[in-house]
């Protein structure tokens, strides 16, 4: 394991072309400041630039939390322009998860809530461990969530299931999550990361620039007055002038492993 990074409230270390991003406040539960989420901002971003890295797992410090929502002493005097501008710049922590290049896992090891809840819905594939848990307890703050809780958690579970969780403030289990598609797998704690490399390894194998395609097609299909059918369409044909495409298609009709290069 290589320590890649020094910050102050996570710890970045590349694993065999992994970048693992861990919050590293496990004596507050991992609790997102906004220093934190800007320090994972910038730990993705350089992840994101970093050649022949083949994804990111983002986890949380300790066998209690993942991220156990915002610390809410930061900002429980903030006005509304203050409020507005942290939910801006939440926002962007989790936009730039969801639209970047490589795949993203949030390996789940305790209580995601909150803030916690929203970071994971921002990565591609969620692993959660037998003790994870999820909610967005806003509601009994007096606010709603602000990280694109809103957004996201409709787009996993489904408009019933997302208003029940977000107007009760109800956790809930990781097996509840697996049954309405919060999750993609459960696994016991200490096969959580076994898991999330297990899958990024597989999708190593595949060619890094049809994974990139597919992530825009993917995500134009909820961005408003955006036509993710011809986006498809686009990045369809843009494939056949790449170097992947022809090895691939090589490959495949010559019955061999494929060796892409990402161009």
């Amino acid at each position: 394991m290589n320590q890649v990074a020094s910050y102050k409230n996570i710890l970045t270390e590349n694993r065999e072309g992994i970048m693992v991003i861990t919050i590293n406040r496990e004596s507050k539960l991992n609790a997102l400041t906004i220093d934190t989420l800007q320090e994972i901002k910038m730990a993705v971003e350089h992840a994101h630039n970093i050649n022949g890295l083949k994804g990111i797992v983002i986890t949380g410090a300790g066998p209690k939390a993942f991220a156990a929502g915002a610390d809410i002493s930061e900002f429980v005097n903030f006005s509304e322009e203050e409020g507005t501008r942290m939910s801006a710049a939440g926002h962007e922590v989790m936009n730039t998860i969801e639209n970047g290049p490589k795949p993203v896992i949030a390996a789940v090891n305790g209580f995601a809530l909150g803030g916690g809840c929203e970071l994971a819905m921002a990565c591609h594939i969620r692993v959660a461990s037998e003790n994870a848990k999820f909610g967005q307890p806003e509601v009994s703050l007096g606010v709603p969530p602000g990280y694109g809780g809103t957004q996201r958690l409709v787009q996993l579970v489904g408009k019933g299931a997302a208003i029940e969780m977000l107007l009760t403030g109800d956790a809930i289990d990781a097996n509840h999550a697996l049954r309405i598609g919060l999750v993609n797998h459960v696994v016991p704690m200490e096969e959580l990361y076994a898991k999330s490399k297990e899958i990024i390894e597989k999708i190593a194998t595949k060619s890094p620039v049809a994974l990139k395609k597919v992530l825009n097609c993917v995500n134009d299909y909820f961005r408003p007055n955006v036509n993710g059918m011809q986006r498809e369409i686009y990045e369809f044909g843009d494939a056949f002038g790449t170097d992947d495409f022809k090895e691939g298609t090589d490959a495949f009709l010559n019955k061999r492993k494929a060796a892409f290069k990402g161009k």
